[in-house]
């Protein structure tokens, strides 16, 4: 059940991001097959961050040190490109337009995942 909420969660956050950010688009005709596409693409987003980056973070440790943490904020952003690469490849009307695009698409993901987290519980 956490699973799900989580999922949904994310498709929130990507629909508030293709509302702000002008070079994230979303290209369907009705509600529902824009909520399906996003939930989609938030399954496929969960994907690659659950599987690239634990190694990103293992491999750029040095770079999340020097920084501060914010080479994080471009990992988010090059996470969030490439699944609208992979949505592009299995036939999902997803888009990110360029770098800048997802790096502030990125950012509002993740805070508005984590102000959702904090507010119904994180395990």
């Amino acid at each position: 059940m956490k699973i799900i909420l989580k999922v949904l969660i994310v498709a929130g956050a990507l629909w508030v991001s293709t509302q702000l950010v002008d070079g994230i688009t979303v290209n369907t005709g009705s509600a529902a097959k824009q909520a399906g596409t996003l939930i989609a693409v938030s399954l496929i987003f969960g994907l690659v961050n659950a599987v690239l980056k634990p190694i990103i973070k293992t491999i750029g440790c040095a770079f999340y040190v020097l920084t501060l943490g914010l080479f994080a904020l471009v990992v988010n952003a090059a996470l969030l490109l490439l699944t609208s690469w992979v949505a592009d490849k299995v036939d999902l009307p997803f888009h990110v337009s360029g770098f800048l695009a997802a790096f502030w698409g990125a950012i509002i993901v993740g805070v508005i995942s984590w102000v959702l987290n904090m507010i119904l519980g994180d395990d």
